[in-house]
């Protein structure tokens, strides 16, 4: 009866040692949430960035001032038709009848063809 005890009591302790071992790590998975589940990131109260550009003079030809540089070569009704990467290309009328006029699209609008 002795022995019988003993092999209880080490399957027992056997059993109560593998139980053990397996609550740990489902304890590790409890969660507990107080409040909204369904919350998003916190809220960014900063500034958002400024554009580009913020604060800085345009580096470009102004079309408005290649228009009033075309009339100043005597252009009548000049108006900007197209803006390329390096140039800003003016027509209007002159003396002789419709022309065009480029310039450079760089600051200050050099003049580089009539």
């Amino acid at each position: 009866m002795m022995q019988f005890l003993a092999k209880a009591g080490l399957a027992v302790m056997l059993t109560a040692g593998t139980l053990a071992g397996t609550v740990v790590p489902a304890a590790a998975q409890l969660n507990i949430i107080i409040g909204d589940q369904d919350r998003g990131p916190p809220q960014d109260y900063r500034r958002p960035p400024p554009g580009p550009g913020y604060g800085r003079p345009s580096r470009g030809c102004n079309p408005q001032l290649a228009e009033n540089l075309a009339r100043d070569y005597g252009f009548r009704r000049a108006r900007v038709v197209d803006i390329t990467p390096r140039r800003v290309i003016v027509q209007g009328w002159t003396r002789r009848g419709q022309d065009e006029m480029s310039f450079g699209n760089v600051r200050g609008c050099p003049a580089l063809r009539r």
